[in-house]
Formats: C-alpha cells, sequence, structure tokens
C-alpha cells in the first residue's frame, strides 16, 4: 500500500509521517530528505525534478516487497499526484491519496516561522514563499485532514481508520 501524502510546507505532513510509519510499520519516503542528499552530493545545483523521481523508483522497489510505503511531499501538481498513482499501479498497490491542510492561515504562518530544519543543511521556506507557492487544487484526494482541527497523533489515527475501513486488515 502507497499512502501519498501532500500539502503545503508547514501544515503538518512530517510529523503525521512519521507517526504513521510507527504505527504501520512503513517505509517513509521524505523528499526533502532526498532532495538535500542530492543538494550535498552535488547532484543538483537547483531543486527540479530528481527528488520525486528518486522516490517514485524506491516506493516502486517497497511497494513490490509487500511493503507499507509513505510518501511525504509537497506534491503540488497533478503531474506529481498522477506519478504517485502510476507507481502504485505498477507496483500492484493500493493507494490512498491524503491532503494535509493548515485551513488556518494565522496558525499556519506561526508554524512556518517558527520550525526548526531536521536535515543538515536544509533552508526552510519562509511564509512568503510557503503563501507565493504554485500549489494546484488536489480534486483526487482520498482524504483532505486539516491540522488546525486535529493534532498530528489524530490525523495519524484518522488515516489509519480510512486505511482499515478501506482494506480491513492492512493497518495492522
Amino acid at each position: 500500500m502507497l499512502i501519498a501524502l501532500g500539502g503545503l510546507p508547514g501544515a503538518g505532513k512530517t510529523t503525521i509521517a512519521r507517526l504513521l510509519a510507527g504505527k504501520l510499520a512503513a517505509t517513509h519516503l521524505r523528499i526533502d530528505t532526498i532532495e538535500q542528499a542530492l543538494l550535498r552530493a552535488g547532484s543538483l545545483a537547483q531543486m527540479g525534478p530528481e527528488g520525486y523521481l528518486i522516490a517514485y523508483a524506491l516506493a516502486a522497489d517497497n511497494l513490490k516487497l509487500g511493503h507499507i510505503v509513505i510518501a511525504d511531499s509537497v506534491n503540488p501538481l497533478s503531474i506529481t499526484r498522477e506519478a504517485w498513482r502510476e507507481t502504485a499501479q505498477e507496483a500492484g498497490a493500493r493507494l490512498l491519496e491524503v491532503e494535509i491542510v493548515c485551513s488556518n492561515a494565522t496558525e499556519h504562518r506561526a508554524r512556518v516561522e517558527s520550525r526548526a530544519a531536521d536535515i543538515s543543511g536544509h533552508q526552510l521556506p519562509n511564509w512568503k514563499a510557503v503563501a507565493d507557492r504554485g500549489y494546484e487544487i488536489w480534486e483526487s484526494a482520498d482524504l483532505r485532514i486539516d491540522t488546525t482541527l486535529l493534532t498530528a497523533e489524530q490525523a495519524a489515527a484518522r488515516i489509519v481508520g480510512e486505511v482499515e475501513t478501506r482494506w480491513p486488515g492492512s493497518g495492522e
């Protein structure tokens, strides 16, 4: 099973993804981690599709082994979302698309402005960059989680509940 998370920076994706990985004994693939490794290796001068392409390949390998994979990325475009769908389909895996939002702009801004990078060398976006970022409407999302209304623990439990409802026995 592939759980593809997406949402703007600071919405809570990585916190939720880490909790989910623990609850589901899943592989956590974080685009930020992959991109930072590429930058440190000198393989990237600027961000492009490379991080996502590597993540799709790693996800496919793990899905083919029967592992649950949690894809943690902004996932801002329909093309990136379609690529996760194709990854799951080609691996013969189920897919749950989850959009993480923080509907309260004041709260979202406070989160963005107060967080610290947890990856060496990672430059977090400021509020202006987050607010100005291109992000297409995600009509195909199976589940939308608002972290203004739910804690990260509640959000992870909600996602596990959705997995168990759709595919009984999968979340164990």
